[in-house]
């Protein structure tokens, strides 16, 4: 049987050498060449890595000031899309958890939600982006340490103010009650720890119709609407660098002070209504029954009201207070509609007051009677009573009085500040839903 084998050994040495020769032979080659990368690819993006994660001697890059190029729309829009993204990671910012006095918080609130609505309008979306960069910027160690100075860096001038309706005679018209509250609301969320993760650690923006003079030395890294956000190269850039210690006392902040009774100055100032610290009251009412409340209550009475309006969602009621009553057992009627409800708001007029239905007007507002409010995502729950007709010893239960808006100075922007934002104030601008990361172009 030995005898007889020997004949297959030429064939089985061909089988090896074919076997080297288209098997052996690729990937040698293989294993060189990723031998040579190994010792130049990982060196090199070690190098990178290790610059952008250590902090620099070097102090805090400056703060610019808000200046555009001088360029039509479209050669704006074409050049900045030129720019690419960066791809590098743009994880979100922690959460943001204000810890200073009643007072710093009502004054924080009110300078974040000027910043929101005199940058994005009254748009939820964009206000929350405008709040995330304010946050940021708080945090990091090129910017002054509070809320409001973030804000009004600069205001004292007519160029170079880090936000442009603190110089360019925006804050000369006042938003409505109903914008500003959800302004105020957006706030809170934000000094309460909400995040908007889109925007990562950017600390600046621009919509894609303008070129600042800073564009091109900042990464780009991600786009919401037509906005462009931005955040600093190098360590500057990443998480760690947003340490900064906040400072306790917030500033006042005079011009504001029309429409900010926290900004007014003075021990005896009233606050804005501070929000809830009972978040587990909220929560405890939205874990009840829900109420069957719906088109068929329309015009009857519940909780003691009559029910007038529904808004889409079912979110917020519009109703008739009873001739006759205690102002006090209102909240108790409000949780009746509320319960079982994550969002609530509701809205009480005295009889011959009311309006009749959705959208209200300022002056429908101005007359309002009573309001309740909860947000189990926040915490905020809220009761606040018309002063002018139901006073109460407590000023942090009085709602805001509407400010008759005030006509826009003109002339006093500066040439080099203009349409870093949009041109009308108060123009709703949408933004749109964030690409997912998958489809985000980088």
């Amino acid at each position: 049987m030995h005898s007889s084998s020997l004949p297959h050994w030429p064939t089985l040495l061909c089988w090896i050498v074919w076997a080297l020769l288209f098997v052996g032979l690729p990937m040698g080659v293989a294993s060189w060449e990723s031998r040579q990368r190994s010792g130049d690819v990982p060196a090199h993006f070690a190098a990178a890595v290790a610059a952008r994660m250590t902090r620099p001697p070097t102090p805090p890059p400056p703060v610019e000031p808000v200046q555009v190029y001088a360029l039509e729309r479209d050669q704006a829009v074409a050049l900045n899309s030129a720019i690419p993204f960066s791809r590098d990671p743009n994880p979100a910012a922690r959460p943001f958890l204000f810890s200073g006095s009643e007072m710093d918080l009502a004054r924080a609130v009110d300078c974040l939600a000027a910043a929101e609505i005199y940058e994005a309008g009254d748009d939820a979306v964009g206000e929350q982006a405008v709040a995330q960069v304010v946050l940021n910027r708080v945090r990091h160690p090129a910017f002054p340490k509070t809320v409001c100075g973030v804000v009004f860096q600069g205001q004292e001038r007519r160029t170079g103010c880090q936000f442009t309706f603190s110089c360019d005679g925006a804050l000369a018209r006042t938003p409505s009650q109903a914008a500003w509250a959800r302004a105020q609301e957006i706030a809170r969320g934000a000094l309460a720890g909400k995040v908007y993760r889109p925007v990562g650690h950017a600390t600046h923006y621009h919509t894609d119709w303008v070129v600042p003079y800073w564009s091109d030395s900042l990464d780009k890294i991600t786009a919401v609407g037509t906005h462009l956000f931005f955040r600093w190269r190098g360590w500057w850039g990443t998480p760690p660098a947003f340490r900064q210690s906040i400072d306790k006392g917030e500033p006042l902040i005079g011009r504001i002070a029309r429409f900010s009774p926290a900004h007014k100055g003075g021990p005896d100032a009233p606050l804005t209504p501070p929000p809830v610290l009972t978040a587990e009251a909220a929560a405890a009412l939205a874990a009840k029954p829900l109420q069957a409340i719906g088109a068929e209550s329309l015009g009857k009475t519940v909780a003691g009201v009559r029910l007038i309006a529904i808004a889409p969602g079912a979110k917020s009621f519009l109703v008739e207070l009873p001739g006759s009553g205690a102002a006090d057992s209102w909240p108790a009627m409000a949780q009746t509609f509320c319960a079982g409800r994550a969002e609530c708001r509701i809205m009480a007029w005295r009889p011959g007051t009311v309006p009749a239905g959705l959208p209200l007007s300022d002056g429908q507002m101005a007359t309002m009677s009573f309001a309740y409010i909860h947000n189990t995502g926040s915490g905020l729950q809220r009761a606040l009573w018309n002063c002018a007709q139901t006073p109460r010893a407590a000023k942090g239960e009085c709602m805001r009085q509407r400010i008759p808006t005030v006509t826009p100075t003109t002339g006093v922007a500066e040439p080099g500040l203009s349409g870093v934002r949009r041109k009308e104030r108060f123009e709703t601008v949408k933004i749109a839903p964030v690409t997912p990361a998958s489809e985000t172009p980088k």
